[in-house]
């Protein structure tokens, strides 16, 4: 992901899947605690508005629209754990999994917080 990119400004945007397909609209933008980085978007899919989660790393912003370079099955049957919440470790890990990405990636190789604290916190939340 581009890091001059304001995770704030990724909401309401149209994402496409690898294929140039639509799928949706970003929701929420979630970032990783321990580096304050844009790591996952909440896309609103669908016609009975289901949220998918997705990397935003290797994703790229194209114009105005988010491009995610997976397919649209594979976007649409990832994990949904609701918007607006934090994800837990085991939810980032299941979402990992899910897209085959490597869990050993410099983010996840940062020192751990503390086991209170909370993970994938919401783009513009108060903290």
């Amino acid at each position: 992901m581009q890091a001059d990119i304001d995770p704030r400004s990724l909401i309401g945007r149209k994402a496409f899947d690898r294929n140039g397909t639509k799928i949706g609209t970003v929701d929420e933008v979630y970032l990783d605690d321990a580096t304050g980085e844009p790591e996952w978007a909440a896309v609103r899919t669908g016609l009975f508005s289901r949220d998918a989660f997705v990397p935003l790393e290797p994703s790229k912003m194209v114009g105005d629209c988010l491009h995610i370079p997976y397919d649209r099955k594979l976007i649409k049957d990832a994990p949904d754990f609701g918007v607006g919440r934090h994800l837990s470790p085991e939810q980032e890990l299941q979402l990992y999994h899910h897209y085959r990405l490597d869990i050993s990636a410099p983010a996840a190789e940062s020192a751990a917080p503390p086991a209170d604290s909370d993970f994938g916190r919401i783009a513009g939340a108060d903290d």
